[in-house]
């Protein structure tokens, strides 16, 4: 590694050894000049890696144009995309104003901030969507989080309005969102498994629902705000006390779920008719809050204003108009109040957005950027409470619905936007009349669907059971305390199983087998024949648990030579453990160099105390000597101090094991130039002339990859893949059945040549390397025999 005459100065003055590596140079190639090229890996530099976060200015105007992704298309924007968005748009809106106003109600707050919410989410987001399916706005599980948030705080500051509260959690939230979207810190979200989303989603749904069945029932002084348990438990206790909107409520939530199951039917008895048959069960919500506001009319229209005069509870007075617009309070007192459940919220902000539109992307071939999504939600959380919203995200129910109804482009929630303005100016005196127990059935029957069906939760079983266990855990945990507490333990759970796999990770040796890859028909005919050439050599682990056949019998490579692989990554969590086991299955398999090196019992470690008193050393031990090692890199792409640490450890001990010859360390599909880089400074990879004395490192032929060089109009060359030659200090065999190669030149650096492109290559070089030893030592045997001989 080359160091100028500063740094060299420098490290002269802290004592720093620069010139610590004893590698060997390159020879000479005894192949032609014309045909083969030398090629020297460069290892990468800390610059070289500063570099790459350099600014510049096509990166920054990249960056802009990512800030708002409508640039992109706005401009294509044609007639057909404005009838598919408004009919979608339009669509939601009539979704979007009983759900608002009932999500309201769960957050404890008046029916119109859900509108207020909903209207700002609609306007803000299509400026920086990168989904064209998502809907901002209103949800049933942070409206029930702001609810509990709500109830905590007054616990404790009574003075503090709800609105206030839910308004100041807003803004922070969106800024802290906002502020990771604008430093690109977007992949934050892939934190939060899978499991955790169903687990919080089911549990809250469960709980949002048992909820929601006193208002449906009418069932007066039930504490909804409890464990979830205690909720059913009290329900149950007071169904003596029902009054009459449980006929409100119970015929409402038959009705939304009729209409959907019998427009489900039609769908497949018409399918020519399956989108008109989609809008009617789209617009039953809408349907079924105007049914049961004409009965409440017709039934209270003597109260002139009061709700309470009303023979079954209503909504009430819904003020008109953006009357609570303005900016939200922020001071010391709010943002003490709320800052423990400042994480909760951001969690749910973002798990429950970057869940729902990665999904519809999928669904619908388009891939969003979580960054600019959490820019989208938290701008959208940022400016809204100035209009009187409180936390919003992504909707699934509402995104199912805009998906389904043909939206073009994100440019939709405008004309939604259009639909929840019109309400908040021209039908508020409308809401007066809505029932309290119809906009129950809607969060119930809204909230059905976020369950995670059984088979799903079956298919989870079948992929990784630990995980279903954490899934039920977070149900569980949700319905016998409260919703955060089902989202922690469900995080914390999946984090400590990521690290439980890590730590206890295992690796495994490799068994070569001859792999002949044939049709059933012709297998037979394939072994028994002379033609072998579709036979390779293949490497699996010899205990089976990768599911290959156990009775096919592996066989080592070749005796003495180790291939080790690595299951989980190789870093300081696990390196101790695959460590341990990679020296257990060296002494294991192969004998020490020098069986009786002690001439003294006392000079025996205690570790290794040898035969009994009186015993001899067995001197019969037929296992072979170590002599190589061949570490399978390819599910290893970073390398840190400590398992540096840790393979030079386990290289001084293997060679202090196989002494007085040192052990070759080989590695296989290293994908990642900082990993060789770390290798090297460890002293791996070249060969080391202090290591390897004159006597070793001469004495066999390295076996490296080559492959063609890619030049303009060469056919031959585009169809020439990488090969293994074998090398004497250069080249010696090349063809390829009768064919001519151009320029060759290696495909890792010839100053490496223990890094290898796979396993097969690694075993190549390790036994040409065990074989030049061998030939080494009966060669002095002879010229030992041969002196011996003259003398006599």
């Amino acid at each position: 590694m080359a160091v100028n005459s500063v740094g060299r100065s420098a490290a002269k003055v802290f004592g720093i050894n620069v010139d610590y590596r004893n590698e060997e140079p390159i020879r000479s190639s005894n192949a032609s000049a014309s045909s083969v090229e030398t090629y020297v890996e460069e290892e990468p530099t800390v610059i070289e890696y500063i570099s790459q976060f350099k600014p510049s200015a096509g990166a920054f105007k990249h960056y802009l144009r990512t800030l708002f992704p409508f640039w992109n298309w706005i401009f294509h924007y044609n007639l057909t995309w404005l009838l598919g968005d408004v009919i979608a748009g339009v669509t939601v809106g009539f979704v979007v104003i009983p759900q608002g106003m009932a999500y309201a109600l769960l957050a404890k707050l008046p029916p119109e901030y859900g509108l207020y919410t909903s209207f700002v989410g609609f306007l803000l987001y299509w400026a920086f969507a990168t989904s064209k399916d998502i809907t901002i706005g209103t949800v049933a599980v942070m409206s029930t989080i702001v609810g509990n948030i709500v109830i905590r705080v007054q616990e404790t500051n009574p003075e503090l309005p709800a609105e206030v509260i839910a308004r100041a959690l807003a803004v922070i939230s969106g800024a802290v969102l906002l502020f990771i979207g604008l430093i690109r810190f977007g992949r934050i979200v892939e934190l939060i498994p899978l499991v955790a989303i169903t687990s919080f989603m089911t549990g809250a749904a469960i709980s949002i629902g048992a909820g929601q069945v006193p208002g449906l029932m009418g069932i007066p002084g039930v504490n909804t705000r409890g464990a979830t348990y205690l909720v059913i438990i009290n329900t149950l206790k007071g169904l003596p006390n029902t009054k009459l909107d449980a006929a409100i409520g119970l015929s409402a939530l038959t009705m939304l779920y009729g209409i959907r199951i019998f427009c489900n039917w039609m769908t497949k008895k018409q399918p020519h008719r399956k989108k008109f048959w989609f809008f009617i069960s789209t617009l039953r919500m809408a349907f079924v809050i105007l049914l049961y506001i004409l009965i409440s009319w017709l039934a209270n229209r003597h109260v002139k204003g009061d709700a309470k005069k009303a023979k079954f509870k209503i909504l009430g007075r819904v003020p008109r108009g953006f009357q609570h617009a303005g900016a939200p309070t922020m001071n010391k007192e709010v943002l003490t109040a709320i800052a423990p459940d400042l994480p909760v919220t951001i969690i749910v902000l973002i798990l429950e957005h970057i869940a729902i539109s990665k999904s519809f992307g999928r669904i619908n071939n388009y891939v969003i950027n979580p960054s600019q999504e959490l820019v989208a939600v938290g701008f959208t959380n940022l400016i809204g409470p100035f209009l009187g919203a409180y936390p919003a995200t992504g909707s699934f129910s509402r995104t199912a619905i805009k998906s389904k109804a043909g939206v073009r482009t994100p440019l939709a929630g405008i004309f939604t936007a259009v639909i929840v303005l019109l309400a908040l100016y021209a039908l508020t005196a409308v809401f007066f009349y809505i029932p309290s127990a119809g906009l129950s059935a809607v969060i119930i029957h809204a909230v059905g669907d976020l369950i995670t069906p059984p088979n799903v939760v079956y298919q989870f079983w079948e992929t990784s059971p630990l995980e279903v266990v954490i899934f039920f855990a977070g149900v569980f945990v949700t319905v016998f305390t409260n919703i955060e507490n089902g989202i922690y333990v469900t995080i914390a759970a999946s984090f400590a199983l990521l690290l439980w796999r890590q730590l206890f990770t295992h690796g495994v040796l490799l068994g070569k087998v001859r792999i002949y890859r044939s049709t059933p028909d012709a297998i037979t005919d394939k072994i028994g024949g002379e033609s072998h050439s579709n036979v390779r050599e293949a490497y699996l682990p010899i205990n089976h648990k990768d599911g290959s056949n156990p009775q096919i019998q592996l066989e080592s490579p070749y005796p003495g030579i180790l291939v080790f692989r690595f299951t989980e990554g190789f870093s300081y969590l696990n390196q101790q453990g695959y460590m341990d086991e990679l020296v257990a299955a060296a002494q294991h398999t192969s004998r020490p160099g020098i069986l009786d090196r002690y001439a003294k019992l006392g000079d025996r470690p205690w570790n290794d105390p040898g035969p009994r008193r009186g015993q001899q050393v067995n001197t019969d031990d037929h296992r072979p000597v170590l002599r190589a090692v061949i570490l399978d890199f390819s599910s290893v792409n970073h390398i840190d101090v400590t398992s540096v640490q840790g393979l030079i450890d386990v290289r001084n001990q293997l060679d202090r094991y196989a002494h007085p010859e040192p052990v070759e360390w080989h590695f296989a599909s290293i994908s990642s130039r900082w990993t060789k880089r770390a290798l090297t400074t460890a002293g791996f990879g070249y060969v080391d002339s202090q290591r390897f004395n004159e006597q070793h490192s001469h004495y066999w032929n390295r076996i490296h990859s080559f492959a063609t060089l890619e030049t303009s109009g060469s056919s031959s060359a585009r169809d020439t893949k990488a090969l293994d030659v074998e090398a004497n200090d250069g080249i010696t065999q090349v063809g390829r059945h009768g064919g001519q190669f151009g320029r060759l030149s290696t495909v890792h650096g010839q100053n490496r040549p223990f890094f290898h492109v796979d396993v097969q290559a690694a075993v190549e070089s390790a036994i040409a390397g065990a074989e030049g030893r061998l030939s080494n030592v009966d060669s002095e045997a002879t010229s030992e025999e041969g002196v011996r001989g003259k003398g006599e």
